[in-house]
């Protein structure tokens, strides 16, 4: 099954492109989500999101579990849409979990998916270096997930300025 990496920065188009996909696909759509609503923007920007995506699609909470998630959603019946891979990773290393050690298993996962799935995350990396060390170990975190689920998707993304960029497949 087909496995598709939509990056780009804030703003860029990559949730709509992530949900365009899956909707051309003749499957089943579960979408699994992993911002939590920390603040009162937060939880605005994730009812937005909702009602973007309308109710074709069955949704999954799964801010730190996603690999768990993942198992549990994916199949041949079924398009999974992960958005996305940035929260998930801030989510781990806030909550002091290996951040290396979940992105291989992710990347084991994604290497044999039971169904097609198609995720979604930020490039991190293409702006100015972080003034904290928090903020360059995440950086540095960020786009060595990147590496490692691009590796293992059969097709990678670039959406800039809502336009996709073909990187691979």
């Amino acid at each position: 099954m087909e496995t598709i990496l939509v990056i780009g920065g804030a703003r860029s188009g990559k949730s709509r492109r992530a949900l365009e996909l899956a909707r051309g696909m003749a499957l089943d759509r579960v979408f699994i989500a992993t911002a939590e609503p920390s603040d009162a923007e937060m939880s605005e920007r994730i009812e937005r999101h909702r009602a973007e995506r309308g109710s074709g699609f069955s949704t999954v909470e799964a801010p730190l579990k996603l690999v768990e998630a993942l198992e549990a959603a994916a199949s041949p019946k079924r398009v999974v849409v992960v958005d996305c891979l940035t929260l998930w990773l801030s989510n781990l290393m806030h909550d002091g979990r290996k951040a290396d050690t979940q992105a291989a298993a992710l990347a084991r996962f994604l290497a044999r998916p039971p169904g097609a799935v198609i995720l979604v995350s930020n490039e991190a990396g293409m702006g100015l270096v972080p003034d904290t060390p928090l903020g360059r170990r995440f950086r540095d975190a960020q786009g060595s997930l990147n590496q490692a689920v691009a590796a293992v998707c059969q097709r990678v993304e670039l959406m800039v300025a809502g336009l996709p960029q073909a990187l691979k497949g």
